[in-house]
């Protein structure tokens, strides 16, 4: 028998009460943390279902966004680069839509021809006189670097928009008549051809009535 003191039968039973009450406190606590995960559960998993065909629509559609943009990207990569042939060709017809926009008060006529030499015949109503220095009756000139010469060269040049310092005067002879002429040129490098009929307008000068666009100068004059 030891001299230590041994605890009385009261105190142990009281210590083990105790831990008892803090044990079913915690069966407690753990039973209800199970009983609220367990509603929320059920009550969100409702939720859940209830939301589900409005989380289909909306996958759907961004599919459906994703689809199209897929197919717009497909059909910018499938757009072929323009050959030369056809720049060339987009830039001379809007050479020709920025003459004609720059043409006021007027209208442009354009006739194919049955001539195998003539491509096109242009009729512009916005042709004027050009204007002319000769002083009483006209006599019309067929003389190179005559004033009278000089004013069908001119009218020429405001026909085809061909500068004269870039223009070859093939021929300009009598047009059917006194006040008639035509003049037949083309350009310095030879890609472009006109034979110009041209009317006098007394007091006011020569003008442009029509034009022929030449595929070849053979048999033109």
């Amino acid at each position: 028998m030891t001299n230590e003191e041994k605890p009385y039968p009261s105190r142990l039973k009281k210590k083990k009460n105790r831990s008892n009450t803090i044990l079913n406190i915690m069966i407690g606590l753990v039973f209800a943390l199970i009983l609220i995960i367990g509603v929320s559960m059920l009550f969100g998993g409702g939720n859940d279902q209830a939301q589900e065909p409005e989380d289909v629509v909306i996958s759907s559609e961004t599919d459906e966004q994703t689809s199209d943009s897929g197919d717009s990207e497909d059909t910018n990569e499938e757009q072929a680069e323009p050959t030369d042939e056809e720049k060339e060709a987009a830039k001379k017809a809007e050479e020709e839509k920025e003459k004609e926009d720059a043409i006021k008060g007027g209208t442009i006529t354009r006739e194919d021809s049955s001539d195998p030499i003539v491509e096109e015949t242009v009729i512009n109503t916005s042709w004027e006189p050009i204007g002319t220095d000769q002083k009483g009756d006209h006599v019309s000139v067929y003389q190179k670097d005559s004033q009278d010469w000089n004013e069908k060269v001119k009218a020429v040049s405001y026909a085809t928009g061909l500068d004269a310092n870039n223009m070859y005067v093939m021929m300009i002879k009598n047009g059917g008549g006194p006040q008639k002429s035509v003049a037949t040129v083309q350009s310095k490098d030879e890609s472009e051809k006109y034979r110009v009929h041209l009317e006098w307008v007394d007091g006011e000068g020569w003008k442009p009535v029509k034009m022929d666009v030449l595929n070849t100068l053979k048999g033109a004059y």
